[in-house]
């Protein structure tokens, strides 16, 4: 990184015993040694995983993605006592946020689909690669899982870790572009509890049997 110096070095030594010319050579070179820093610091300023507001407001942007969403979404705010809103899973209300649900995204969400929205720019239209796009949006615990109906319709199951009540309302509200061009999303089934969804032979993370599996919330 420069710095002042880096100029006010290059003074040769007939120049170099005059404070006035010296000082005047230093106010002149700072506006360079700023210009240097700030241009520096721009890959970690609009670095996404570390990008803030209107920050991240431009990566989105660039990426052709929205912090603020067309239709708010509905039944996302904490709650307790409510299936699916308590701690961990339902949405802190802000100051500003309306009584009929969330229109603009909080960092880490927003975030969280603008990573979507790049592997769907990047997107060769495949099934296999819309899992790989949700896995981006759902990680950790939590595993999704795509069916293919066979009659131009899909099924997208959300197994594991349960996923916050704003991550569902993302899915399920189609704001996260995971299906091909006239294909059709039938259902999302969520257990009703952690874990795989309640079927018959079968054994793995998405589906078990008795004792393991849980019933499916659906959601159309």
């Amino acid at each position: 990184m420069p710095d002042i110096t880096d100029y006010t070095g290059k003074i040769t030594s007939q120049h170099a015993d005059k404070p006035k010319f010296m000082q005047m050579v230093a106010v002149v070179a700072q506006c360079f040694v700023d210009a240097a820093q700030v241009a520096a610091s721009l890959s970690a300023v609009f670095d996404l995983d570390r990008a803030v507001d209107a920050q991240l407001d431009d990566v989105g942007e660039w990426v052709g993605i929205s912090r603020n969403v067309d239709t708010p979404l509905t039944n996302v705010y904490f709650a307790l006592d409510t299936d699916g809103l308590g701690f961990d899973r339902g949405a802190w209300k802000g100051p500003f946020d309306p009584d009929s649900g969330i229109t603009s995204l909080d960092n880490e969400t927003y975030r969280t689909l603008i990573r979507a929205k790049i592997g769907a720019n990047r997107w060769d239209g495949t099934l296999g690669e819309s899992k790989a796009i949700l896995d981006l949006v759902f990680s950790g615990d939590t595993f999704v899982f795509i069916q293919d109906n066979q009659d131009m319709t899909i099924t997208i199951g959300v197994v594991g870790a349960q996923p916050s009540a704003l991550e569902l309302a993302l899915l399920t509200g189609g704001h996260i572009p995971i299906k091909p061009q006239s294909v059709g999303v039938n259902y999302y089934i969520v257990p009703t509890n952690d874990g795989p969804l309640f079927g018959f032979d079968i054994a793995n993370q998405y589906i078990a049997g008795f004792d393991q599996g849980s019933w499916g919330t659906v959601y159309s």
